[in-house]
């Protein structure tokens, strides 16, 4: 049997849990109010966390009363009515069905445009880049709009830009990708494979040379800090930490939807290895011969070949669904029909699937990589990551114990209104925010 996992009290640096909803819409009274503008290069809430982290402090900041302007290439964010979106265009060539057809001879008026084009139908991923590039260009006739940005780690050369020139400037990392480019490198069968993984992730170089030159950086969790002072070379003493939150009135128990008995959820925004699913899908398979009334909901889509092979190999795609580009309405609906969540990934910044699940009451079976222990606590089953069987055997645990069940539901709602709130983390961004704008008032004068 798999035992729940005890974590000791995190110490965390720069945030303090609120432990009431009710402080939702305190006023921030340590001076007067900011006007933070938001860059996030690629910020849809359904193309992973960092669209959500977008949506959720963006609005927080607005309810302490401060002024925010989100500027975003598309995919777009949704945002609350009360911020300010700025759209910065791209090509969007992952939205195409031909990228390489896409080049028009107008976008030789702008290197942002060329270099994108070129770089995507290269085997490059351009648009950390080619957005920091269209960002100055806005900042130009618009920086007195402002008081501090707060880059959503695009970690641009603009970024670094803007700081050059006296702007006060953050960053928050939410995990440093030379872990999805590890894992990936991991997982490619062959050289070739190996050289365009490397090709895809050359923005790395560009990420790590601009953090360890910006004043300051948010780390979501202490395992992130913990990675970009590894990875990046960041000084520990230059990143603060400050958990997300959760909208715990959105994502809620709903009594009076009936549970299955027979259901597991899943997200997987992005069908990548960072994710896990092929091991999600191998414990499921192992599990549906003696469940026969067990069904798999995927939160996503399958956007890799070998998903969806895998799936039709093993005969499973009658009691797998896909749902995806789906209102929190709809989420929140689907979690209360769940007879469980499960988080198969092998490395997570945070871990939005699982704190959103538990704020739902919802039982969760998760791995235990990257931060996602420091989100579960001992509310959850943890796991070793890349570990089938250790999933498969957890999750029959809660198959056939509705009371553990039930009591892992309870103490995760409880954990998440206790330990991530938004107006918390709001609040410490602001004590930094101002922060940064002192010490740049003091060197730029």
């Amino acid at each position: 049997m798999q035992k729940l996992t005890e974590i000791h009290r995190l110490d965390v640096a720069a945030y303090t849990p609120q432990s009431k909803e009710t402080a939702k819409h305190a006023p921030d009274t340590g001076g007067k109010p900011l006007r933070v503008l938001m860059p996030s290069y690629r910020s849809a809430p359904y193309t992973g966390g960092q669209g959500i982290y977008i949506h959720y402090l963006s609005k927080a900041l607005v309810e302490l009363g401060h002024d925010v302007h989100v500027v975003s290439g598309p995919p777009y964010p949704r945002l609350d009515d009360r911020v300010k979106l700025i759209k910065l265009p791209s090509l969007d060539l992952y939205s195409v069905e031909n990228a390489f057809r896409a080049f028009r001879w107008r976008h030789f008026l702008s290197f942002a445009n060329l270099y994108e084009w070129f770089a995507h139908n290269t085997g490059k991923f351009g648009e950390p880049y080619t957005f920091g590039r269209r960002l100055v260009k806005y900042f130009r006739t618009t920086r007195h709009q402002y008081d501090v940005v707060h880059d959503n780690q695009s970690l641009s050369w603009g970024i670094l830009r803007l700081h050059i020139i006296g702007v006060p400037v953050v960053a928050t990392i939410h995990h440093p990708i030379t872990k999805d480019r590890d894992i990936a490198f991991l997982a490619a069968k062959d050289t070739a494979t190996r050289f365009l993984i490397g090709r895809w992730y050359s923005f790395l170089d560009m990420q790590k040379k601009v953090a360890v030159r910006l004043p300051a950086l948010i780390a979501v969790s202490e395992n992130t800090k913990r990675d970009v002072e590894q990875d990046f070379g960041v000084e520990s003493h230059r990143m603060a930490i400050i958990h997300n939150g959760v909208d715990t009135q959105h994502f809620r128990p709903l009594p009076g939807v009936k549970r299955s008995q027979h259901l597991i959820i899943t997200t997987a925004s992005a069908d990548v290895p960072l994710k896990g699913l092929s091991y999600l899908l191998q414990a499921f398979r192992k599990l549906a011969a003696s469940n026969p009334e067990l069904e798999l909901l995927i939160i996503g889509k399958p956007h890799k070949k070998q998903t969806s092979e895998l799936i039709a190999q093993w005969g499973l795609g009658p009691r797998i669904r896909f749902m995806h580009n789906i209102s929190t309405d709809a989420l929140v609906q689907a979690y209360a029909k769940a007879t469980m969540a499960v988080c198969p990934s092998l490395y997570e910044g945070f871990g939005f699937p699982a704190a959103e699940a538990m704020a739902c009451g919802v039982p969760v079976v998760s791995t235990t990589g990257g931060a996602l222990p420091e989100v579960v606590g001992d509310a959850g089953l943890l796991v070793p990551p890349r570990d089938s069987d250790a999933l498969a055997d957890a999750i029959e645990q809660l198959l056939h114990n509705p009371k553990l069940c039930a009591e892992l539901g309870t103490r995760g709602r409880n954990r998440v209104i206790s330990l991530f709130s938004w107006t918390s983390a709001a609040k410490s961004y602001v004590a930094l925010y101002r922060r940064v704008i002192r010490d740049a008032h003091r060197t730029y004068g």
